[in-house]
């Protein structure tokens, strides 16, 4: 049998554990988010007007 003082220990280990990979799984998708805003390509993010020619 768990005691109460042990399954609190339990229980709070894996609260930890559960906001560590929420933590790493959020700051992956940041990094994902910060390569595809490096490597997409400037002219792709004008609007289309803004490629039309002035005169």
């Amino acid at each position: 049998m768990i005691s109460n003082s042990e399954m609190i220990r339990i229980r709070r280990q894996m609260q930890r554990r559960i906001r560590d990979v929420v933590a790493e799984r959020r700051r992956a998708r940041q990094m994902e988010a910060i390569a595809a805003d490096l490597t997409a390509d400037p002219t792709d993010t004008r609007p289309e007007s803004s490629l039309s020619p002035t005169a």
